[in-house]
């Protein structure tokens, strides 16, 4: 699913209100994290992530390795930290209903 610039804006709203729930430290994006992340997903949709000070990842890196590994789409990378986004299929475990896209 590729987000309108209008749908980042509403992920990007939503975002301010979550807390950090993913580091990524030295040891990058291993397994466990990418497991930790798409549990994350699973039961939010939406997910804050940072990258240590002892990462040798940047956040863009970081964001876009972790994005394709769970599958979910880039909201936003500001500085250390990034927004990620995954819709759930299942419209009743939807947590975020977002702006249709006009076709």
């Amino acid at each position: 699913m590729e987000l309108t610039s209008k749908q980042r804006a509403q992920l990007r709203g939503v975002a301010n209100g979550i807390d950090t729930i993913v580091h990524i430290g030295k040891d990058g994006i291993t397994d466990n994290l990418v497991k930790q992340a798409n549990d994350a997903l699973e039961a939010r949709e939406i997910i804050k992530c940072k990258v240590l000070e002892n990462s040798l990842l940047t956040a863009r890196e970081a964001c876009g390795e972790l994005a394709k590994r769970t599958r979910s789409e880039e909201v936003q990378v500001i500085g250390t930290k990034f927004v990620l986004y995954r819709q759930h299929y299942d419209r009743s475990k939807r947590k975020i209903e977002l702006i249709r896209a006009k076709k």
